[in-house]
């Protein structure tokens, strides 16, 4: 989930999608967040490098699709400005990957693991396969002898997660892989999810000055955890602080647990500011990855292996005088529920009121109130909605909801692929975008638009067709 800052041009409302509304083309999305700045919320990003260690894998296609031949077995992503390396695998075989996509760190709730009940086995084979476990060690504990080699490991454990990721068949060429991936699949058991690395929920807060706004918890696992308010806050006298109200700087460190707030002095005028937290971890083996960009949908991948890394996270507040509505808006990918629920938090002292998803929402003084935006799995989104703290940003989510394994039709894989449908590959396709703002929305730049009324939500919609060309080559 991408929170785009910056907009303020005054909007009472965001208009809502109703899932499964055909659209007349993608839309252009809302500029993000500076590409410097810290994720909202947290976790790990990284790019895809290639393919890093496989071998050849024979793939029996469900309901008599056919079999396909590929290479299978671990990716590497690298951490922005070689702040670590990650190791992964495919756990959505009709999804090409994309060269150089960028990756998110994310729950399996938000990913293409979404309901599925063998992620926990998944989990299970990662820790006890390799890169984890060594090819020696691994293939004393799997008794197939001393012919396993790395690229045989790679094959087998990837073989063994794709059948339980996309209930495909999967075989590996060599015999000592098929031999691993028999061992995994037959003793596989239910792990539970890995902690996150880095998160700091809710990323908003808001209230009034004259006091403490928060608590913005740290979820981590890593040992410390740095906290650095930005510029606007010391510019305006803002502190971040714990619990017990000690400051909480560079200079000392936090951990797992330790809740934040943020010190506004009273008579402040309204604004806002942020903090970015930072921690050196190893992301957990088992967490998911997905890809960041609508326009260039990529396979989901699970992580197998990590070096230290750096992780940061941010987190935002808000402020408005008494007398005023003071809200923070937060969103969370539901796959089980089919789209994106937002919640909005009202710590101010008069209602506040807005429009989403054909109806008005109105938050109590000191009230909370959620609204789930339907989106259709594997579709763009955008939800605006406007921030009524005058001259500050408004609040703008873009991202695509990532939840099951698509699949494109041809399903053709190309040279070293571990997966993915064959499709039209043209550069740049966009997927639909359900868009939730204002019929202003500057986003919405070009193209042909229409107007469309969906049954029950009262959305309304402007798109645009986009024809560019799509990547040729899945991956490297």
């Amino acid at each position: 989930m991408k929170l785009a800052r910056g907009r303020t041009a005054p909007r009472l409302a965001a208009t809502a999608l109703a899932t499964g509304l055909l659209m007349a083309g993608a839309i252009a999305t809302a500029g993000p967040a500076a590409a410097d700045e810290a994720p909202l919320g947290g976790g790990a990003t990284a790019t895809l490098e290639g393919l890093e260690v496989a071998g050849d894998i024979t793939v029996s296609l469900p309901d008599g699709g056919g079999e396909e031949e590929v290479e299978g077995g671990l990716f590497r992503l690298a951490a922005p400005g070689g702040a670590g390396t990650f190791l992964t695998y495919c756990v959505d075989y009709n999804t090409h990957t994309r060269p150089d996509a960028v990756y998110e760190e994310t729950d399996w709730a938000s990913s293409t693991l979404s309901g599925d009940e063998d992620a926990g086995r998944i989990h299970w084979i990662l820790q006890h396969s390799y890169p984890t476990v060594d090819v020696h060690a691994l293939a004393r504990d799997a008794g197939i002898g001393d012919g396993l080699t790395e690229e045989d490991a790679a094959a087998g454990t990837q073989a063994a997660i794709w059948q339980f990721s996309d209930e495909v068949t999967a075989v590996p060429h060599d015999a000592e892989a098929r031999a691993l991936t028999a061992w995994l699949a037959g003793h596989a058991e239910d792990l539970a999810e890995p902690g996150v690395s880095l998160e700091l929920p809710p990323p908003q807060v808001s209230g009034q000055p004259g006091g403490t706004i928060g608590p913005v918890p740290v979820r981590t696992t890593a040992d410390a955890v740095s906290v650095t308010p930005d510029q606007a806050a010391t510019a305006q006298g803002v502190t971040v602080v714990d619990s017990d109200g000690e400051p909480v700087t560079e200079d000392r460190l936090v951990a797992d647990g330790t809740e934040l707030y943020f010190s506004v002095p009273e008579d402040t005028p309204d604004g806002s500011a942020s903090l970015t937290a930072t921690a050196s971890v190893e992301v957990p083996v088992g967490r998911a990855f997905t890809g960041t960009d609508p326009e260039r949908p990529t396979q989901t991948m699970i992580l197998a292996d990590t070096t230290l890394a750096s992780v940061p996270a941010a987190a935002t507040v808000s402020w408005a005088a008494p007398g005023q509505p003071s809200p923070s808006i937060t969103t969370e990918e539901v796959c089980a529920e089919g789209g994106v629920e937002v919640t909005a938090t009202n710590n101010g002292d008069r209602p506040f009121a807005f429009d989403l998803a054909g109806r008005t929402v109105e938050v109590p003084a000191h009230g909370s109130e959620s609204v789930l935006v339907p989106v259709a799995d594997g579709q763009a989104y955008e939800i605006v909605i406007d921030n009524p703290a005058a001259g500050v940003a408004d609040w703008v989510f873009s991202d695509f909801l990532d939840c099951a394994a698509t699949d494109d039709g041809d399903n053709r894989p190309v040279p070293a692929s571990t997966g993915g449908s064959g499709g039209d590959e043209t550069a740049g396709a966009s997927p639909d975008l359900a868009a939730t703002g204002s019929g202003t929305n500057p986003a919405l730049i070009g193209g042909l638009a229409a107007v469309l009324l969906a049954a029950g939500a009262a959305a309304l919609l402007l798109v645009r067709r986009r024809t560019d060309d799509r990547d040729t080559d899945p991956e490297e």
